[in-house]
């Protein structure tokens, strides 16, 4: 397969002084983290959102209410805007091709490309030395036999593109069940993956510039649950330093073979055994990330707007153990699945709580509403006050 590299050579971009007008495609929680960083460093934010009220929209000025492939939507931000980034990768291929032509984009096209397709994901992992799960590739019932001739299970089957929190996906314990999840599926083009026996998951947030510089957050260990992030925990020892010193590595090493440039999360599963496997990538900040907002010097959105403009990237210190926990739509229904608001009153009184709700009105189970991040001088306390957390929202225990 021929993977599309991220742009042109790496040189230095014209710098973007404050002031300048950027441009968000999507009007999600990442684009109003984005907007508010941005507009910290004295930037105006506009963004290109077909839906009215949502989290983005609700922090900028300029809101264009437009599919994000209609043309009079891509023109007016391309006038508008000086630069444009994105807040979640599945913006279709061809507004992102136009926009790279019209003004400074970034990530670029191509590296979108590939994070919007596993297959392509996996091939690029494979291409860099990047170890990945053994898999195939599921498109007809002829690749269901064929698969089910390996030793690909118990695996789980999923769409190669729009998967995500747990979308998209079913495990398939036996070959005999692999054509019933793909027809389940919608008999669309899938990857099946062996399930591996794991000791932990770990995610790396890089940010690459126009230049080829790159700086990156230390890992921090995730805990999923029913397939959405439960918590991200960073802090020193959390992750053993010859680990994280070999995600970083691949990290960088993906970003670089992309000719990346933005922000870049790569999640790792790690065996049992200690290997180290790249999962999947997001060509933006992450959920896992969000704890840089309150533990770090310069939070991963920061780093985002810096690479948008050509600012120069600083390595992100963390200042102080943190660790976060998503806030779904769960804690806003009772038994009976009606609507009311959590007691935030203790919570807040909670040492190092800082509480972050997106601006969504309409709560739904596993919907994201907001996420928790709780700073402490040292990992043991920052757990004590998660587990505090936890116990006051009626979430099961760290």
């Amino acid at each position: 397969m021929s993977l599309p590299r991220g742009g042109a050579p790496e040189k230095a971009v014209p710098f973007l002084a404050p002031g300048a007008v950027l441009g968000v495609l999507g009007g999600g929680q990442l684009g109003r983290m984005f907007a508010q960083a941005a507009q910290r460093a004295g930037y105006e934010v506009v963004v290109l959102e077909p839906d009215a009220d949502t989290p983005a929209a609700q922090v900028t000025r300029r809101h264009l209410r437009h599919a994000y492939d209609d043309p009079a939507g891509l023109r007016q931000l391309a006038r508008l805007a000086r630069a444009a980034t994105i807040e979640f990768e599945n913006v279709p291929a061809a507004a992102l091709e136009w926009l790279d032509g019209h003004l400074s984009l970034a990530p670029h096209a191509p590296a979108v490309a590939v994070c919007q397709d596993r297959a392509q994901e996996k091939a690029l992992f494979d291409s860099l030395a990047v170890g990945c799960a053994p898999h195939a590739l599921v498109g007809s019932q002829a690749d269901c036999l064929a698969a089910a001739q390996r030793e690909l299970f118990p695996g789980i089957l999923k769409t190669r593109r729009m998967g995500y929190d747990g979308k998209g996906q079913m495990v398939v314990r036996a070959a005999q069940d692999l054509a019933q999840a793909w027809r389940a599926l919608g008999e669309v083009e899938c990857v099946l993956e062996r399930r591996l026996q794991l000791a932990c998951e770990l995610s790396v947030v890089l940010a690459r510039g126009a230049d080829g510089a790159m700086v990156h957050f230390p890992p921090q260990r995730n805990v999923h649950r029913d397939g959405i992030l439960f918590s991200s925990t960073a802090a020193a020892g959390v992750v053993a330093e010859p680990l994280a010193a070999r995600a970083v590595a691949a990290a960088r090493r993906i970003a670089e073979g992309l000719g990346y440039v933005g922000v870049l999360c790569v999640e790792f599963f790690v065996t049992e055994q200690g290997e180290l496997v790249a999962n999947e990538m997001a060509p933006r900040p992450h959920n896992s990330g969000h704890h840089t907002i309150d533990s770090c010097e310069h939070s991963q959105f920061d780093l985002q707007w810096r690479c948008l403009v050509g600012a120069p990237l600083p390595p992100p210190r963390q200042h102080s153990a943190a660790l976060m926990l998503n806030l779904l739509g769960d804690l806003w229904l009772d038994a009976t699945g009606a609507q009311r608001e959590p007691d935030w009153r203790p919570l807040l009184a909670l040492p190092g709580a800082h509480l972050h709700l997106y601006g969504k009105h309409q709560p739904r189970r596993g919907r994201k509403m907001g996420h928790l991040t709780l700073t402490a001088p040292s990992l043991v306390e920052a757990e004590q006050a998660a587990r505090a957390a936890c116990d006051l929202l009626g979430l099961p225990g760290l």
